[in-house]
């Protein structure tokens, strides 16, 4: 049975809250700075991807109920470095190639290729074609629900306007765990 959004967000609630909210908003900051200055550098699209496998290992440990470890926000260099990297450029390509049907494809698009990098996770030395073609059989009909996960967290969206954007570290490593749950319900159900 396919959970709804409310049942992912209860489960990213729970993990989180076993003690997890401070490493999960210190990890995003280092991520965050680490992006921002390779991003200077002119570097940033050869590094975004083996940070963002390496944000979804620490998510993917704080979900499985593994000890999350600031380090883990780099595996993405020592697990799979060139593959998570052509992943994120691939499917960045392939959205943008979409997008210029109109912005809804690209959107459906997107959502075709979210779970790319999670499937890069758990087989690191598949390709990048694999890893975004299998996400586009997973995504298939599912769609639909990762956007209204992502539809579901507007509100906190909205309320982080009031705080001039703090609570957005709270936000986003929820979301984040969220994602990572409803990964491993694909998983599972496939």
């Amino acid at each position: 049975m396919k959970k709804k959004a409310k049942e992912l967000r209860h489960e990213a609630w729970a993990a989180l809250s076993k003690g997890k909210w401070g490493i999960s908003i210190l990890a995003l900051i280092i991520t965050g700075l680490v992006s921002s200055i390779l991003g200077v550098t002119g570097l940033g699209i050869l590094f975004i991807g083996p940070l963002v496998l390496g944000e979804i290992i620490f998510f993917s440990n704080i979900f499985n109920d593994n000890e999350p470890k600031i380090e883990n926000i780099f595996d993405g260099f020592r697990v799979s470095f060139v593959n998570s990297m052509l992943t994120t450029i691939l499917t960045s390509l392939f959205t943008a190639l979409w997008s210029l049907l109109f912005v809804i494809p690209g959107i459906i698009k997107s959502y075709s290729y979210a779970m790319a990098m999670y499937i890069q996770k758990d087989n690191p030395d598949m390709s990048s074609t694999e890893c975004i073609t299998r996400s586009r059989e997973m995504m298939n009909g599912n769609k639909w629900r990762l956007f209204c996960l992502d539809f579901s967290f507007i509100g906190w969206h909205l309320l982080a306007i009031f705080t001039l954007g703090i609570l957005e570290f709270w936000i986003t490593p929820y979301i984040q765990t969220a994602h990572v749950a409803f990964y491993e319900e694909l998983k599972t159900n496939a």
